[in-house]
Formats: C-alpha cells, structure tokens, sequence
C-alpha cells in the first residue's frame, strides 16, 4: 500500500504533542505514550498532522497561524460535516474528537482516523503507472464520486442548516469579491471588470445539495485497485449549487495542451495521457446529473476566480510575514495570470 509522504513539522507549524496526547487519550480508548508527529506538505490552507502511535496512525487537522478570512479555517464546522455525511457517504474519514480548548494547541482543532491509501499529487508516486485506458477510467471515477456527493439528500445527513439556501451563486460572487479586496496587494490586477462580468452575468442557482468546493485528487483517497475509498479536506463544504462545485474543480484540472504558465501551478496528474478534458469532465458530469447548463463559461471564469482568491489570500499572508513558507512567494504572480485567463473566458 502506498501511503502519502509526510515530512518533519515546520518550525512555525509545531504545536505541544504531549498537552494533544494528554487531551486525545481522554477522549480515545488504548492511546499510550505520546505519539511522533509528522506533517502533510500537501494542502495551503490548513494543517494536517500525521500522529503516530505504536499501533494505529491518527491525523489531526488544525488551522494556519496569520489573517483568515472569517469564514474559513472553521474547525467546528469541517469535524460536523464529516461526522454527519458518513453514515450517508461513506468516503468521509472517520472523525474522533473536537478540541476547542485554544489552551492545548493555540487553536481549534480534531483528530480522525488515517484512511490509508495513496493520494495523487503533481505526478504519479514512484512505481506507479496508468495506461491511456486506466487514466481515463480514474479521472472518469474522480467525477461520479462528485456526482455522488451531488446526490446526497441533505436531510438525510442532518446537514439542511449547512448553508443559507437559494441565493447561493449571488452570496458567492459578492463574498470572493469582497474576499478578493481585502486580500490584494499591490503587485497584483484589480481584477474590477471580472468581478463586474461575474455579477452582472450571475445565473440563478441550479439546485442546492451538499458540494465539497475543493474536489481535486490531491483531496481523494485510492486503494491498490484504485477506486476512491476515501474523500478528505471538508474545509470549504457547505449547500449550494452543484456547477459552482464542477467549476471550482474544473479550474485545477490542467490539462497537457495548457500553456506552460498553467502547467507550473498543476498538483494533480490530470495532463496524463488518456485523462478527460475539462470539456469532456462538463460534458460527462452534465450528462449523469441531468443539467444543461446555458452558459458554462460563467462557471468556468467564477472558479478561475476563486482560484485566484485563494491563492492571493495565501500569500497575503506570505507577504505580511504571517508565515515564511517558501512556497508561497510566487503566488501573486499567478493571481496575476489567472486574472488574464478569466478575461479570456470571458472574451468567448
């Protein structure tokens, strides 16, 4: 079984292990000892921990240090959809306890169990290859395993307080932009005729179901056959409508024909030969769910933007020495070219 690297924690990410094990034994039976501590390089957002004990491996979840957007990083609310979603979805990890005692680790933060498996990042792990026809068959499982979610009936999760109901695509278009001003630095675009295009092109909400806004394959588990066994990072989950969902993932999904530019930003192996297009995963998502959507075009430039939010809210916090984490030192340049490519979108 290949399992996802870890690496030795992060001066600034470093958190007390004993006052975690003190709280995580009260809660959890047979934990003994204090567990080593490694941590996820994945993910650019909040933390991930790898604890291990002499015979199970937990992993705890914990915001970043720095400014947050109020509504992001909220520990309560990922520990809350995970734990009502998997009797109804059962790829959601199993969640084991809520710390919200800021005293143990400075913050919120749970822990839950290791679904262990392997998670596709840039490339392929070593010893791992697909034909054109495997490739084809897992990015074809990565969409009905979205289509699943999609079909989840929100009362039967207990989730229908989840969001705020119809009105979903307005509240989203106002609160990336507003996210987007307080975020800007002054070597990136203002990005003010997309964010005009956006709300003056708004469709009306599609239907509203239980979406992750964050679907990628670095967020997936795949066991041995590779089939999806698991679906993490539950951060962004929330109602609303399910294209903003396909287009948020849509806007990772770089593919081989993409400019070099794209190419520099791909986390997930979806350039490999035989993987669907961003057309073809529209064409196919659409098909199984039943819609048709009038203007695809609006989606795709809402999730290019939202992309670019995202990343200029981390290095926001880069460029305020909020964290000293090399990787983010280039992200204002591609908010910069994101912006450029929504105008493209847009120009069709």
């Amino acid at each position: 079984m290949t399992v996802d690297e870890t690496r030795e924690v992060r001066s600034e990410d470093s958190f007390d292990a004993v006052a975690v094990h003190s709280w995580l034994s009260s809660i959890v039976d047979g934990l003994v000892d204090e567990p080593t501590v490694r941590q996820f390089p994945g993910g650019a957002s909040n933390l991930t921990y790898l604890l291990t004990y002499p015979d199970r491996e937990l992993i705890l979840r914990r915001p970043p240090v720095g400014k947050k957007a109020a509504s992001a990083h909220d520990m309560k609310r990922e520990f809350r959809v995970q734990q009502a979603l998997r009797p109804v979805y059962p790829y959601v990890p199993t969640v084991l306890g809520l710390c919200t005692d800021e005293s143990v680790l400075g913050s919120d933060f749970y822990v839950m169990e290791r679904i262990p498996g392997t998670i596709l990042r840039g490339d392929l792990p070593e010893g791992m290859t697909l034909s054109e026809a495997e490739a084809r068959a897992l990015s074809t499982k990565l969409i009905d395993r979205l289509v699943d979610l999609h079909q989840v009936d929100p009362a039967a999760a207990g989730l229908t307080d989840l969001g705020k109901g119809a009105g979903y695509v307005g509240r989203q278009v106002k609160g990336w932009s507003e996210r987007f001003r307080n975020a800007r630095t002054e070597n990136v675009p203002d990005f003010v005729e997309v964010m005009a295009w956006l709300d003056a092109n708004q469709p009306d909400d599609v239907s509203t179901v239980v979406i992750h806004n964050d679907w990628r394959f670095d967020n997936v588990v795949l066991d041995d056959d590779r089939n999806i066994v698991g679906v993490l990072d539950w951060e962004m989950s929330t109602l609303g409508d399910p294209l903003m969902d396909l287009g948020g993932a849509v806007a990772y999904w770089i593919q081989a024909d993409d400019d070099d530019v794209f190419k520099v930003a791909r986390r997930q192996p979806s350039h490999l030969p035989g993987m669907l297009t961003r057309a073809e995963i529209v064409d196919y998502y659409c098909d199984r769910m039943g819609f048709k959507p009038a203007n695809w075009s609006w989606y795709e430039a809402f999730g290019l933007f939202r992309l670019a939010v995202i990343m200029q809210q981390i290095y926001y916090r880069y460029h305020h020495g909020q964290t000293h984490n090399p990787a983010f030192k280039d992200f204002w340049m591609f908010a910069g070219y994101l912006e450029w490519r929504c105008r493209q979108v847009i120009a069709k």
